[in-house]
């Protein structure tokens, strides 16, 4: 169901990130909720200043083109939860409460009566291994980290920028393209979403909507 859907090299693949990157950055700010146009992402990501963006949103947006930058070069390095640490220190908001460290109190996820357990390294380098080392195919196995990722809220702040950015690691190492959500996608990734917080059994529906309708990249696999 979720075989590779695109047949590219890693550098290829790192070719056509770098070339939509911008794109990418605006897709995963609104994903975030921070409001900037493409135009204004991209004078942000050339590192000019604008008008009328908080300080905050601008720092996002430097931090997400960071991020990005920190996947190209360490595109073969292991990526476990040391890694996952380090795009949080890199993508999340610099506190003294959350910079690198898993959160140690209970959140709530906006919409949703979902209250995802406090997280335990051990556990989530568990799980993570688990996800990796499954056999699956490489497209399926970056869709599941996105997921456990998102859900499991290991951060106070970022997961989502911070579970696109490693399942997106995963793609393009191994040539699958980029994950990235548009804004005419947003409210069915959101509705979607809620309902896997909701139900685990919703984990396909939502992993099938991503394939379908978010992932991009050239050279479409060939059926047999």
């Amino acid at each position: 169901m979720f075989e590779k859907k695109y047949v590219m090299s890693q550098e290829e693949n790192i070719f056509w990130a770098k070339r939509n990157l911008v794109d990418y950055i605006w897709k995963s700010a609104n994903l975030e909720g921070i409001g900037v146009t493409f135009p204004e992402t991209q004078t942000i990501v050339e590192g000019i200043s604008i008008q009328g963006k908080s300080i905050d949103d601008i720092n996002s947006i430097v931090q997400l083109k960071h991020g990005w930058q920190m996947v190209f070069e360490s595109i073969n390095e292991e990526l476990d939860l040391a890694y996952i640490k380090k795009l949080h220190l890199i993508i999340g908001k610099m506190t003294v409460i959350n910079s690198g460290t898993l959160r140690m109190d209970e959140v709530r996820i906006a919409g949703s009566s979902y209250i995802p357990p406090i997280p335990t390294e051990a556990l989530a380098e568990k799980k993570i291994r688990e996800i990796l080392s499954s056999g699956r195919e490489w497209t399926e196995i970056a869709l599941n980290l996105m997921l456990y990722l998102t859900k499991s809220q290991l951060f106070y702040d970022g997961n989502k920028r911070i579970a696109m950015l490693a399942a997106n690691k995963l793609l393009i190492q191994h040539g699958c393209g980029v994950l990235s959500v548009s804004q005419d996608q947003l409210e069915k990734f959101f509705t979607l979403l809620i309902s896997y917080y909701e139900d685990e059994a919703q984990a396909d529906a939502l992993k099938k909507f991503l394939y379908e309708n978010c992932l991009d990249g050239f050279r479409g696999k060939v059926s047999d």
